[in-house]
């Protein structure tokens, strides 16, 4: 028997193919032969068992696949005709209508992702699901098989590799720093935090900028738009790094006096955790996964009025006994994200599902 994960896309830096490194280390570890597919994967990503879907070998009966599904693609459709027992990864699909005045391109792709998501219902003997929000859609796309609630594995032990000096010296000059981590994309809704510090502004004196960390590649038209936007109110202190090393992550993570999340369609959202894991107060709207992600940490607004926003961060910013108690909450649910635990939790299901 081997275990084969299967995927669309291996890039370097994103959740899914994150997550797909992160079980593909644990299952070495745990003693099984492992071998990770992908229709294309990134220059920067190598292994001897890291190979291109076309020279997938042939597949015995009693082998198993586990099929990250998180986008519209052939290989949804080429999947259900592989041998061997096959289980899902769901870590969900965006909506198309966030990207259709962007993108026809990705609109298509989250489209298609859906319709072959449904069409896949009676594919898998079991699935992985990254948060409950994401198992209750599966069901409500006719899913019958069972259906079990792991988080994303998140090797923390990374965040803790040395920060870029030179980022951290610019971001510590006395300005206060909201960050956002995610890729800029419509869903993500980073227009809403250009209006929350225009709010801000205006509310408050203390000086803080925004920093927006993530890639635009295929949704320039959305970055072009941001940019105007924050221009016409004469913000300067947006900050847009585009795709950066990870060591300017960090150091965006290390000098950051909150995590604000807007996002209006998230599936887990990695990024608070990785906030969490930086004593970050988080501050976040009810949307999708977030407040199941966040289990009771952070601060999670219902609304999306700037000005609530803005006074929101402005206490955050400015009580440190709500700081100190934000932390500590936030560190109680990030125990329950840890490696170990995630670990055992998914070979536990994965052991469930093929007896061994």
């Amino acid at each position: 028997m081997k275990i084969y994960q299967i995927l669309t896309t291996l890039s370097f830096g994103d959740a899914v193919s994150n997550d797909c490194l992160a079980i593909r280390k644990l299952l070495i570890d745990r003693g099984y032969k492992t071998a990770v597919y992908a229709e294309n994967i990134d220059k920067r990503i190598t292994g001897s068992d890291i190979s291109y879907y076309n020279k997938l070998p042939k597949i015995k009966d009693d082998d198993i696949i586990l099929y990250h599904l998180s986008t519209g693609t052939a290989l949804n459709r080429r999947i259900k005709d592989l041998p061997g027992r096959k289980f899902v990864i769901y870590h969900n699909i965006t909506p198309p209508d966030f990207f259709v005045r962007y993108s026809g391109r990705l609109a298509k792709l989250c489209a298609d992702g859906h319709d072959e998501t449904v069409a896949l219902k009676d594919t898998f003997e079991g699935g992985f699901c990254d948060s409950s929000f994401n198992r209750d859609q599966l069901i409500s796309y006719g899913y019958t098989c069972p259906l079990h609630v792991r988080p994303i594995l998140i090797p923390f032990e990374d965040y803790k590799k040395a920060p870029d000096e030179e980022v951290v010296r610019q971001m510590s000059d006395g300005v206060k720093n909201i960050l956002f981590v995610g890729r800029v994309a419509p869903n993500k809704c980073q227009q809403d935090l250009i209006s929350m510090l225009y709010a801000y502004r205006k509310l408050y004196t203390d000086p803080v900028r925004l920093i927006l960390v993530g890639s635009s590649v295929g949704t320039e038209r959305y970055m072009a738009r941001l940019k105007c936007y924050a221009d016409s109110l004469g913000l300067e202190d947006v900050m847009f790094t585009g795709q950066i090393p990870f060591a300017k992550i960090l150091a965006y993570y290390k000098t950051a006096d909150a995590f604000v999340c807007m996002s209006e369609h998230e599936g887990f959202c990695v990024p608070l955790t990785e906030a969490m894991s930086f004593d970050v107060p988080i501050l976040a709207y009810d949307s999708c996964a977030v407040p199941e992600t966040l289990g009771g940490a952070g601060a999670v607004i219902k609304t999306k009025d700037p000005a609530v926003a803005a006074a929101y961060l402005h206490e955050i910013l400015n009580n440190e006994e709500l700081r100190r108690v934000m932390i500590e909450d936030q560190r109680t649910r990030l125990n329950d994200f840890s490696y170990g635990n995630v670990a055992e939790r998914f070979m536990d299901i994965l052991t469930g599902f093929i007896g061994k």
